[in-house]
């Protein structure tokens, strides 16, 4: 008999992580190891997936790397499929890889603008298109969940690229959730607040910047990856099987607060 807690394990399942090296994608698949599922971790550097396998290790779950740029979209295809005939399957889809290029909008070159929709948005077109495909032709169900931003709601300056491609996370996500649900397949986004990560660490170790984050943040404190590991194994676990199309926002009410 299935007991109400089991409802929140990933136990049994497969997660593939993009950008599952570090920062955020790390703190989600420590998550969802702790939640009992095996993990393929996916990056560009092939000595940061080595770095974090051994950090998960200890888990006793079933680890695996895979080096792969997401922004090589053409090629995204036929990488998962391989991953899925090495594997015997995803179950659950982290679309977390992601980049940006700053600058005030009238200075960013199309070169710039192409690289960050391509990786930040394509990209998470092309993973969720090619687990959909699997899933539908094995009449498998599945869970997707995307990596928005604050920025899918508000927008700081120099960010025209960045802002319009997690703006369009944040409507890829509906619209698939909407095109998916009679396949079983839940589509849905986490929108981090500000992160506390090596990632962001020029921004939390400028006393000025940490004090505007602070302070902007009704609670009053920088997100850790962990945050967003637990929303994370929510969304993925059948607790959620019945929300989809939404984006929770991991922010300390920063989004609420005027």
């Amino acid at each position: 008999m299935e007991r109400k807690m089991d409802k929140f394990q990933l136990k049994g399942r497969r997660a593939l992580i993009t950008g599952g090296s570090r920062g955020i994608g790390f703190g989600i698949a420590k998550a969802f190891v702790d939640a009992g599922a095996d993990v393929v971790l996916v990056s560009r550097s092939k000595e940061g997936l080595e770095k974090a396998r051994n950090g998960l290790t200890s888990s006793g779950r079933d680890i695996q790397t895979v080096a792969f740029d997401m922004i090589r979209h053409d090629e995204i295809d036929a990488f998962f499929n391989g991953i899925v005939e090495e594997t015997g399957g995803i179950d659950i889809l982290v679309n977390n890889a992601g980049g940006t290029r700053r600058g005030p909008a009238e200075d960013i070159s199309a070169d710039d603008w192409r690289f960050v929709i391509d990786l930040n948005l394509t990209a998470v077109f092309k993973m969720s298109q090619a687990f959909a495909k699997e899933r539908i032709r094995n009449a498998k169900k599945g869970k997707i969940v995307n990596i928005a931003s604050l920025m899918s709601e508000l927008v700081r300056t120099g960010n025209a690229p960045y802002a319009a491609s997690k703006g369009g996370v944040r409507q890829l996500t509906k619209a698939l959730a909407i095109d998916w649900a009679k396949h079983n397949i839940n589509v849905n986004a986490i929108g981090p607040g500000y992160i506390k990560t090596d990632l962001t660490r020029a921004l939390w170790e400028d006393k000025d910047f940490d004090k505007w984050v602070v302070g902007r943040t009704p609670m009053e404190r920088w997100g850790q990856p962990e945050d967003l590991g637990n929303t994370a194994v929510f969304l993925a676990a059948p607790a959620s099987d019945f929300i989809t199309g939404q984006i929770v926002y991991v922010d300390g009410g920063f989004v609420s607060c005027f």
